[in-house]
């Protein structure tokens, strides 16, 4: 079985499904003729011409309002923002007409597409293109959001969001890109949207994160288990749906529970999830719940980013922080 990167399984996902089914176009800024900023598109065009993968204009609600209209008459388009900090001209297309067009409609149409981002930090680059913003779409029924932390889930995770029936958002951490390689299969498959992964087991408290914090999560788990204490981590790989049985399911054996993300803290996944777990689980819980988040600002300039960001530091600070209490 080869080894990919996170961007190499992506891009296989992504001609697998065309070769698959000619309803599926790829569209953004510099997608054809570059193959993308960091490449996830590169040699589609020459592959499947410009008729189905193409250039747009660098008009980020024209590309989305393109890829609405295009999916309610049949196709399939993939767009991708360039970098996530641009998604906010694209809010009205995304939450007022892509979001809501089965609702509106008795279900006479839906919005089959998928938009594609790179987001979240460690990579050292300027405003608004590092942002991690995908609590932002928790509030707006209809849209589905994926968060891929590995090279397996990002290909099948992405193979399901283009056979979905309804507009997918699938941000891609950035510094995954290519920061390990992992077995892929050649053959196209799917991993369920909806459905978080419990990538280690433990008895002592659950850590539950998603994209970019994973494989830090997973070092600083490993260090505690050769202390002796046994922590499971789950990666959500979907935070819309939220899969809250298999957090249920977790916090009922450990007792504890911390939330690792990105993003801000205040309204974000870490939050619902809390709220979930106190109408459900509460009584399961020997200790407070504890959040390791960015902090509630601006996006950092480089010189702090790596002290704003969870690190190793801080999660080991609050597993110690949730065992002595």
């Amino acid at each position: 079985m080869p080894k990919l990167t996170m961007v190499e399984a992506i891009r296989q996902a992504l001609e697998q499904e065309m070769e698959r089914d000619n309803r599926v176009i790829v569209l953004g800024e510099d997608v054809g003729v570059n193959g993308g900023v960091f490449r996830a598109t590169e040699g589609l065009q020459s592959q499947f011409g410009e008729n189905r993968v193409f250039d747009t204009p660098l008009a980020e609600s024209g590309i989305i309002g393109s890829s609405v209209g295009l999916a309610i008459n049949g196709l399939r388009p993939v767009a991708e923002i360039q970098f996530l900090g641009f998604i906010y001209e694209t809010m009205d297309q995304i939450c007022a007409q892509a979001a809501r067009m089965r609702f509106r409609t008795g279900g006479k149409y839906t919005v089959p597409m998928v938009i594609r981002s790179p987001f979240s930090g460690n990579v050292r680059s300027p405003e608004l293109h590092s942002d991690s913003l995908e609590a932002l779409f928790l509030h707006t029924p209809g849209l589905k959001v994926v968060i891929p932390s590995n090279p397996y889930d990002a290909k099948g995770l992405l193979i399901s969001a283009i056979r979905d029936e309804d507009p997918v958002l699938f941000f891609e951490p950035m510094k995954l890109y290519r920061a390990f390689r992992a077995e892929v299969p050649e053959e196209s498959y799917e991993v369920p949207i909806g459905k978080a992964a419990v990538i280690k087991e433990g008895e002592d408290a659950t850590i539950v994160t998603y994209g970019g914090t994973v494989p830090m999560v997973k070092k600083v788990a490993e260090e505690f288990q050769a202390k002796g204490v046994c922590l499971e981590v789950i990666d959500l790989r979907t935070i819309s749906p939220l899969d809250i049985d298999t957090i249920n399911e977790s916090v009922e054996k450990t007792g504890r529970l911390m939330i690792v993300h990105e993003a801000v803290k205040t309204g974000g996944v870490g939050a619902e999830i809390i709220a979930l777990i106190s109408e459900e689980t509460l009584y399961s819980l020997a200790a407070p719940v504890v959040r390791v988040t960015g902090y509630d600002t601006p996006y950092p300039v480089q010189t702090v980013e790596d002290d704003w960001l969870p690190n190793e530091h801080r999660v080991k600070s609050g597993v110690e922080k949730l065992l002595a209490y």
